[in-house]
């Protein structure tokens, strides 16, 4: 009786990377519908079609991909956009789901996960303080740091208001007309001081 012979080594490197991305794909979704705390390593398993213990092989712990989830996701964001386009282009993920390529859904796992347990803390907070860093520069005002987090506090909430509480008219509303209502108006927080309207 023959026996069936192993996959060639390109094969099984495939596969691995398909579930890799299935394991990825589930977090990140869960994670931005429950939050971190509330999703658990058998629930991100059986969304992906995978043994849990697939999960550990590659990501290591439950932490570990949460900060993938997070690097592929905001952290990769960061890296691609320019500054002065990031407030848009995360407003926009946050606003409408694409059906083409890889969703990003870093704030809304942010949202539906920060301080809510210390395992995830640390991962989360790298996050918000790379967002603030690059808008800080958007403002040549010696403020532009509270500036950025004022920017972020407001896209948070929209974010919080739409996905979290979803709280109408803005859950329904369409992303340009948020958009251009947002945008307009953030423009003067980006705006360097007058001569004498620095507090000096």
């Amino acid at each position: 009786m023959e026996t069936a012979s192993a996959p060639p080594p390109e094969e099984r490197r495939r596969d691995a990377a398909a579930t890799r991305r299935r394991l990825l794909e589930a977090a990140r979704d869960l994670f931005a519908e429950r939050g971190y705390e509330g999703t658990t390593v058998r629930v991100i398993a059986a969304r992906a079609g995978v043994n849990q213990a697939l999960l550990f092989r590659y990501f290591g712990s439950k932490r570990g991909l949460l900060t993938e989830v997070v690097a592929l996701g905001g952290l990769e964001q960061l890296r691609a956009t320019p500054p002065e386009e990031l407030f848009e282009t995360a407003l926009r993920s946050m606003l409408s789901r694409s059906t083409e390529g890889p969703e990003d859904r870093s704030l809304e796992v942010y949202l539906r996960s920060v301080g809510r347990g210390d395992e995830a803390a640390g991962t989360l907070r790298e996050l918000g303080e790379a967002y603030q860093s690059a808008l800080a520069g958007l403002s040549g005002a010696p403020d532009g740091a509270l500036r950025a987090d004022l920017a972020m506090a407001w896209l948070l909430g929209i974010g919080l208001m739409r996905t979290v509480v979803a709280r109408e008219p803005l859950a329904g509303a369409d992303p340009d007309d948020v958009c251009r209502l947002v945008l307009g108006t953030l423009g003067h927080l980006w705006a360097e001081p007058k001569p004498g309207e620095d507090g000096e």
